[in-house]
């Protein structure tokens, strides 16, 4: 779906001969290696999406269909490149509104194909090329809140009086009002997950604890199709199921980092609570940051054997994997899988031997004491091997080794184990977001300003910290 012509285009980045200066505080310093880190993830959404739409790959390399999620990372990497130096304020509000016209004028439609999007919601996936849905794909409520979260950003960081910035703030606003948020209540107040055309609501719907919190928020929060501020406590009446101890440590537990991860990578939640966290005596930040360190602690205890995991190698998320494999390993059976949203919690472990480096650095603001280490030591052992032009694969499994099989992707490096060879839109998203979170806060001070995602907060209860006035200082 990408031909190599597409990203043929060199780039035009600020001149050698006049460095750049970033005006972002430094929040906390990070070695150099995390300097070319983020440059190089912020490099793979600006190289890989396409120039003529805005729509970012799901995966790359090789063919790929448009993942709408990761069209909101993209989104907010580019102002996060403004920052860095990395390209101009013009070269990004160029890209941005190149990408924000294209989804204004997209069509919406009930139609089983040739539409972007329906009722102000998305495809999950897209024809890279066309923008059109990609076959048999559901309209996507969480897929459609992490592009929003995109178009939200942009909508506050693009503040000047230009004729570009204003069109990028009209439009954002455009985007985000025509989404009809209670129409996917399929099963009000809760938010459907989805829906085709063919077959109409998906009969689920978001149940906390899960990624969907942004998803509630910004339904919450609509100038124009808000949805009930019941919904909030909807959704959070299943988190006893999610509540208790592990590993040492009280929390809400869900086995895959990404669900403490994405929200988080937007909305700065130090300091504010909700009902339940007011009572628990706690915040969500506090609690991933407790989500993060058990993760480790599994990874230490090692209980289903994996190779190399410990201190310093653990980190378990939805991912790529080797395959659907049962045979022998390491003197045990083993179960491996493709791709996957493996994880340790309370409600369950999934587990292969895969470890995706996206579930610790994107952890990075919660527990840097733990992450820092972890990725110098990974960086060392496995870098020659996962690490390249655009950072890191997305996943690799050290105990893997059977070269006879017909892999999902990636190789089986002697040595090394299966190591992929793709990388994931919507695991390098909070690579580069929570890293620039932990440096300087960018990403939260700038998602603070925007009016509709403090009016979902308030109405989904919360109150305390900057919502208040005060600062974030955990």
């Amino acid at each position: 779906m990408l031909p190599g012509a597409l990203l043929a285009a060199p780039i035009t980045t600020l001149p050698q001969h006049a460095p750049f200066v970033s005006t972002l505080p430094v929040r906390h310093a990070l070695p150099p290696f995390f300097d070319q880190l983020e440059k190089r993830t912020f490099d793979f959404f600006w190289d890989t999406t396409n120039p003529a739409n805005g729509l970012a790959p799901d995966h790359y390399p090789g063919p790929s269909f448009s993942s709408i999620a990761a069209v909101g990372f993209a989104l907010t990497a580019y102002p996060i490149g403004v920052e860095r130096g990395w390209v101009t304020r013009q070269q990004a509000a160029q890209r941005v509104l190149t990408t924000l016209k294209f989804f204004e004028h997209a069509p919406q439609g009930k139609a089983a194909s040739g539409e972007t999007g329906y009722k102000g919601f998305y495809y999950h996936f897209l024809n890279m090329r066309t923008g059109r849905r990609w076959p048999g794909i559901e309209l996507s409520s969480i897929d459609t809140a992490l592009f929003m979260a995109g178009v939200l950003f942009d909508q506050s960081y693009f503040d000047r009086d230009t004729a570009r910035e204003r069109e990028i703030r009209a439009i954002a606003g455009k985007l985000y009002a025509r989404v009809d948020w209670p129409w996917m209540q399929k099963d009000a107040p809760l938010i459907s997950m989805g829906w085709t055309p063919e077959h109409g609501f998906i009969p689920h719907s978001y149940r906390g604890y899960d990624e969907a919190m942004i998803l509630y928020i910004e339904a919450l929060g609509s100038p124009t199709h808000p949805i009930h501020k019941d919904a909030w406590a909807a959704w959070s009446a299943t988190y006893p199921k999610f509540w208790g101890n592990y590993y040492g440590r009280e929390q809400l537990s869900y086995g895959p980092l990404f669900v403490s991860q994405y929200s988080q990578s937007w909305i700065d939640f130090r300091g504010i609570q909700d009902a339940f966290m007011r009572a628990h005596h706690s915040d969500y930040f506090i609690n991933s940051r407790r989500a993060t360190e058990s993760q480790r602690d599994y990874a230490i205890a090692n209980p289903m054997g994996w190779t190399g995991y410990g201190k310093d190698l653990w980190g378990l998320t939805a991912c790529d994997g080797p395959g659907n494999f049962a045979f022998k390993a390491d003197g045990k059976q083993r179960q491996f899988y493709g791709y996957a949203a493996r994880g340790a919690g309370i409600v369950g472990t999934l587990d292969d031997g895969t470890i995706a480096p996206t579930a610790a650095l994107g952890s990075i603001a919660f527990a840097p004491k733990i992450v820092i280490p972890m990725i110098e030591a990974m960086q060392a052992k496995y870098g020659k091997s996962i690490y390249g032009r655009y950072g890191y694969v997305d996943a690799f499994n050290p105990s893997f080794h059977d070269r006879n099989v017909a892999l999902n992707s990636g190789t089986v490096v002697p040595g090394v184990g299966w190591v992929d060879s793709e990388r994931l839109g919507i695991d390098q998203g909070p690579i580069l977001l929570m890293l620039e979170n932990y440096r300087s806060g960018f990403v939260w001070r700038v998602m603070r300003r925007n009016p509709s995602i403090r009016r979902g907060l308030e109405r989904a209860g919360f109150t305390g910290g900057w919502l208040d006035g005060k600062p974030a200082t955990q």
